[in-house]
């Protein structure tokens, strides 16, 4: 099953590490080093000229942080939806 991140992006949902609400996690200094570290190292991927709602980490030969338009709550839901559609 694949997740559409934005624009024209898409993951396959196995992929995913999480999706997390940007505004909510980036209080945490943690979370901030994180994000910082991932912009230095070429690993975020902007899918939005607007202020992201959220971040999706995703593992692969490079894991890559994908910072979202969409609120994670849809982005959720598009993951379970895609997976009841899989079951039918």
């Amino acid at each position: 099953m694949y997740l559409q991140l934005g624009r024209d992006y898409v993951v396959n949902s196995r992929d995913i590490i999480g999706i997390f609400d940007l505004e909510n996690t980036s209080t945490s200094h943690r979370t901030r080093e994180f994000l910082a570290n991932a912009q230095k190292t070429g690993a975020v991927v902007s899918l939005s000229d607007e202020i992201p709602k959220s971040f999706v980490l995703v593992e692969g030969p490079v894991e890559t942080l994908y910072l979202s338009p969409l609120a994670p709550a849809s982005l959720k839901r598009r993951v379970e939806r895609g997976y009841k559609g899989m079951e039918e």
